[in-house]
């Protein structure tokens, strides 16, 4: 039996930051606004955080920062740089769900578009899935009378243990990782 990789088609959360203004926040008012990333680079997120900043209850206002963000998944905090933002907005509009998946495997601040291109294997229904298909790659010419003696629940095990990670997916299955 062969396992498939399986495609996950769920909708995709629009990265997007609520950009505050400090000295309104630290004056006792809560001004700022959200900023939808699908389509923003660099200069757009700029515009928006200087636009924000005018706007300030408080004049000459300078010192911004996310107090909200979705569908970042934890990959940017409150003091991220608009640099940062916009790279990880890309990662996750190109790569949807996985690259979030691929921040809990390598901590927040360390998710690269390239890291994540070198360590993402795919989405599979499960390790197991994963591991059979592996197998079945691997060892092509095993002839089907030996096939029935491989533990393939062992032979997952022992690569989730060490090589690879696995996340689970919030429409089921795993995004599934190189560690290395």
């Amino acid at each position: 039996m062969i396992a498939t990789m399986k495609r996950h088609e769920a909708e995709r959360e629009v990265p997007r930051v609520w950009v505050g203004c400090w000295a309104a926040y630290n004056a006792g008012h809560l001004h700022g606004r959200w900023v939808d990333l699908e389509d923003a680079d660099a200069d757009d997120l700029w515009r928006e955080i200087a636009e924000m900043l005018r706007e300030s209850p408080v004049p000459f206002a300078e010192e911004w920062g996310v107090f909200d963000h979705e569908g970042f998944h934890g990959l940017i905090g409150e003091s991220s740089g608009v640099a940062e933002i916009i790279a990880a907005a890309e990662a996750i509009v190109e790569h949807g769900p996985a690259f979030a998946a691929y921040g809990d495997v390598v901590g927040e601040g360390y998710a690269t578009r390239e890291g994540f291109e070198e360590a993402y294997r795919g989405t599979w229904d499960s390790e197991e899935a994963y591991a059979e298909e592996l197998f079945d790659e691997l060892h092509a010419d095993c002839p089907e009378e030996l096939r029935r003696y491989i533990d393939i629940e062992a032979f997952s095990r022992d690569l989730f243990g060490s090589d690879l990670a696995a996340v689970e997916c919030e429409e089921g299955g795993v995004h599934v990782f190189d560690r290395n």
